[in-house]
């Protein structure tokens, strides 16, 4: 029997893992809630299985809700994070803390009640959802600390592990779950006087969870060809920076490497986001169209009509552009009066349409002085014809901009 509960266990791991990273794999279609809510709902039933169900493995007695749904949902917080930020995992954390104190306050205005049974031999048990609140309260506070500490560690393995990933899970995993076991367990043997026999096998099979998931985990990372990263050397003892490092760089960068003049983004800000785009696409399988877009005869609009108002045709120019954008496309000054659409999820049929649709628009509401109208070319490439590297897209719709300039401007050259 015991043998045969350690193969449950594994299976139990397996769909546990599997759904959750299928979950999280899906929140840019299905958003970052459903992932969310069924971390949530598990909370509930992983801290009633280790209050009240064990069984016997061969090295001891465990429980499911330990061992298999608390391991898990401690390296899915971890993996969480190496997917989004700091952020995003402390929201559900919060929401488990708020959801977990409302229980012990309701259950507290619960007991005021007099109840009535209308099943025989059935009554409301109010001091087991005493027992439960307090548990799920003291587990989601050991949840928080364990968090700060896991991702701490692994940032700081990053410095001499970054591209073991699968290594840096296990050893993340090994050391906050002896952590998390002895403090679980301390609340256990107060509340319900478990036997130090739980505290040892509880332990074991932890570490034996933790070498599961690190494997499995490592091998999505490795086969949705994430990138990671490798932390600069910053203090251990500041937690803040150290969890809000990410968060804080988007605020700064979302504040900065703006141009000026039109105030798009510069060609900077392209250096940067180009990449984690073209990665994040070649990860999801999705394409990526790029548009060099570049006015014509601008030269000659400077020359007539001087600087200033060479300037003002620019900004209206970008004012048009951005008009006529989809949600999610980047616009960028690449230099002068040459600019860089970033489109993810387009192809490149529809990305034609697209720079189509720009040109016109651009002819159609962008006037020179003496009422002519400003035309620009358009260079068109896409993944993963035309490479899978910016400098590959780059490129192409450059020689494609330089074609279209050849057959007259004012035209959308693609493959």
């Amino acid at each position: 029997m015991p043998n045969a509960n350690l193969i449950l266990f594994v299976g139990e791991a397996l769909v546990y893992v599997t759904a959750m990273i299928w979950l999280l794999q899906l929140r840019a279609r299905l958003g970052l809630g459903v992932f969310v809510a069924a971390l949530g709902v598990m909370h509930f039933i992983e801290t009633y299985l280790a209050a009240v169900f064990y069984v016997q493995l061969p090295f001891g007695i465990v429980s499911p809700g330990s061992v298999v749904l608390f391991s898990g949902k401690l390296m899915i917080i971890l993996l969480l994070y190496v997917k989004e930020d700091a952020a995003t995992v402390r929201q559900p954390i919060y929401g488990l803390l708020a959801g977990n104190f409302l229980t012990v306050a309701l259950s507290l205005l619960l007991r005021q009640h007099e109840t009535v049974s209308i099943v025989s031999g059935r009554s409301a048990d109010i001091g087991f959802i005493d027992e439960m609140g307090v548990l799920m309260v003291w587990g989601t506070l050991i949840l928080y600390l364990d968090t700060l500490l896991i991702i701490l560690l692994y940032e700081r393995l990053g410095k001499w592990l970054r591209r073991f990933v699968t290594v840096r899970f296990l050893i993340c995993g090994l050391v906050i779950l002896s952590f998390d076991q002895l403090a679980f367990f301390a609340a256990l043997h107060w509340l319900n006087d478990a036997p130090t026999e739980v505290l040892w096998g509880g332990w074991i099979a932890k570490m034996l969870a933790a070498t599961f998931y690190a494997v499995v985990i490592g091998v999505y990372l490795n086969v949705s060809r994430h990138p990671f990263l490798a932390m600069s050397d910053r203090p251990l003892g500041d937690i803040f920076n150290d969890l809000t490092f990410r968060e804080r760089y988007e605020d700064l960068l979302s504040r900065s490497g703006q141009d000026t003049l039109t105030g798009c983004l510069d060609r900077s800000r392209f250096d940067i986001e180009g990449p984690q785009m073209l990665r994040a696409a070649v990860a999801s399988k999705a394409p990526v169209s790029l548009l060099i877009i570049d006015v014509d005869h601008f030269k000659g609009v400077n020359d007539r009509f001087g600087h200033q108002e060479g300037d003002r045709i620019l900004q209206k120019l970008v004012e048009v552009m951005k008009a006529n954008l989809r949600e999610g496309d980047r616009l960028f000054r690449y230099g002068g009066e040459e600019f860089v659409v970033l489109c993810p999820g387009l192809s490149h049929a529809d990305a034609l349409k697209h720079a189509e649709t720009i040109r016109l628009a651009v002819s159609a509401g962008v006037f020179t002085p003496d009422n002519a109208p400003v035309t620009a070319s358009i260079g068109l490439s896409s993944t993963p014809d035309d490479g899978a590297a910016i400098a590959h897209l780059l490129s192409e719709a450059d020689l494609r901009l330089y074609a279209a300039k050849g057959r007259g401007r004012d035209c959308v050259v693609g493959r």
